[in-house]
């Protein structure tokens, strides 16, 4: 009972480390998504 109780929290362990590199990952996209429509944008006005 003990092992199963350790490999369940490395498990969900693993799982928040992999989904906080997704997140991160995903929030650079959006950032970069946001300036290029930032820049259209400016060059639209010109």
């Amino acid at each position: 009972m003990k092992n199963l109780r350790i490999t369940v929290l490395v498990l969900l362990g693993a799982g928040a480390l992999a989904a906080c590199e997704t997140i991160e990952g995903a929030g650079r996209d959006i950032q970069t998504a946001g300036e290029t429509v930032t820049e259209t944008s400016q060059e639209a006005q010109r």
